[in-house]
């Protein structure tokens, strides 16, 4: 509690501090001269004096400054800016985890040249296996926030930027000592066929549950062994660590099904609290508290535990519905996204979807009896999660690309209102891998469910999202 109270004084003082000059510093960017005159020349897509630079904190500010329309969710564009400058110092972004790229012709200087086409990249820790379940250590890239202003669209300066970016990836960027840079991933909000047109193949599996809220913003009752608790940020460490050690088990089993390699971004503590930072702040600038509950946990005992772990987003203030994007957060409206969800003892997680074969029924009596007490924890978990949406007047509760078992479980439940949404347009999970499945420097792997050669890319969950 008093953690939580901290950053919630922090977070003020900080936003009277800095938001001021966060505007000060937008407006002057305003008022100064522009770079473009009417009389300057544009370079072409494939000029050889265009190239990939780290923009000055300037130019961050300028490139915030024209995201937030876009971007800025349910904050106003001063603490959108703030924001942005506050996530390069958590978990996942801080220790060069984060990097900054802008495309902009080399022999105009920073702080005065064009910025034609703006992204960000995340290091991410990924395991990658054989066909024999030999596991090494890699990593994965994670493309976020690819930004071309509208002045500069239509001119192949996007096409230009994602291929410079990827062949600056591929050689090894923020990679020393842990592992080679296996490829990168991104989450187009523009449908396929961009993206994939530059290599990033999407995922066949793009899908989710949507649950609505818990009515009267209390769920059902489950029972009594099932009971679910909450999560606090002190556990989340000792839950990542054990699924982590879960993953790694599973990547290391040999396939049966398929001789492609699999690769998986790793359900760290990282990735969880780059989530839950980012959503501390919305909420303490929403409601002037942040939400205790980073998850819920249900099961007797370590070995037959089922738990998710969780983040609050707002994409539009909940007081000024109006005021929110039209169709942003996948169906439009706020989200309890469920970042990473584990059911021990679950054969079919963790691994390609053709090889992780639900039990046959019917059970035997013991089988029934454990399958039964998952099933039953794994639905005091979720009632818990619809309570967190309804008490933090979020609209849905959102759970990607669940396991085989949960599917079957979530379906056999008595929870009602549940939806299954396969998303075509927005959140669309596509990657481009580097090593023995890429077709050349800047061409795409396969995807899971490609053409046989590519790689298996294992649990496309929100935690990898950014």
């Amino acid at each position: 509690m008093d953690l939580r109270h901290t950053q919630v004084k922090v977070y003020r003082q900080a936003s009277r501090e800095i938001s001021a000059t966060a505007a000060e510093n937008s407006t002057q960017q305003q008022d100064q001269p522009s770079t473009m005159g009417p009389n300057t020349k544009l370079p072409a897509s494939d000029s050889p004096q265009l190239c990939l630079h780290q923009p000055t904190p300037e130019e961050c500010i300028q490139i915030w400054s024209k995201t937030a329309a876009a971007w800025k969710d349910s904050l106003t564009v001063p603490l959108y800016i703030l924001e942005a400058q506050y996530l390069t110092t958590v978990p996942l972004a801080r220790n060069r985890g984060m990097t900054t790229w802008v495309l902009a012709d080399a022999s105009l200087p920073a702080n005065h040249r064009p910025l034609l086409c703006s992204s960000e990249s995340f290091r991410k820790r990924a395991l990658a296996s054989d066909a024999h379940g030999n596991v090494k250590e890699c990593v994965v890239h994670g493309i976020a926030s690819v930004f071309c202003p509208a002045e500069f669209r239509g001119r192949g300066y996007g096409s230009r930027h994602m291929r410079e970016l990827a062949a600056a990836l591929r050689r090894g960027w923020q990679g020393e000592g842990r592992g080679a840079s296996v490829g990168c991933v991104l989450y187009s909000d523009i449908g396929k066929r961009y993206y994939a047109r530059l290599g990033w193949r999407p995922h066949p599996r793009n899908a989710h549950f949507a649950f609505p809220p818990a009515q009267g913003g209390v769920a059902e009752e489950t029972p009594a062994r099932a009971r679910a608790q909450v999560v606090a940020e002190r556990d989340l460490g000792a839950l990542c660590s054990r699924d982590e050690a879960m993953v790694h088990a599973a990547m290391a089993t040999p396939c049966s099904a398929t001789a492609r390699r699999r690769v998986v971004v790793l359900p760290d503590l990282e990735h969880m609290l780059w989530h839950i930072r980012k959503a501390d702040f919305a909420t303490a600038y929403i409601f002037g508290k942040i939400p205790a509950a980073k998850g819920a946990a249900a099961g007797s005992a370590p070995g037959k535990q089922v738990w998710a772990i969780w983040t609050h987003r707002y994409y539009g203030h909940p007081d000024h519905v109006d005021e929110a994007v039209e169709g942003v957060g996948e169906a439009g409206g706020n989200v309890l996204y469920i970042l990473r969800l584990v059911v021990e003892g679950d054969g079919t997680a963790n691994r390609p979807r053709e090889e992780g074969r639900l039990p046959p029924l019917p059970m035997t009596e013991k089988e029934t009896e454990e399958y039964t007490e998952r099933k039953e924890a794994l639905e005091a978990v979720l009632r818990a999660a619809q309570s967190e949406a309804a008490e933090w007047r979020l609209d849905s509760v959102k759970l990607w690309e669940p396991s085989p078992l949960v599917e079957r479980m979530i379906e056999e439940s008595g929870i009602e209102g549940v939806e299954w949404v396969e998303r075509e347009e927005e959140s669309i999970a596509s990657a481009l891998w580097f090593e023995e499945g890429g077709e050349g420097e800047d061409g795409g792997g396969g995807g899971d469910g490609d053409d046989g050669e590519g790689v298996v890319w294992v649990n496309n969950e929100h935690y990898a999202w950014c």
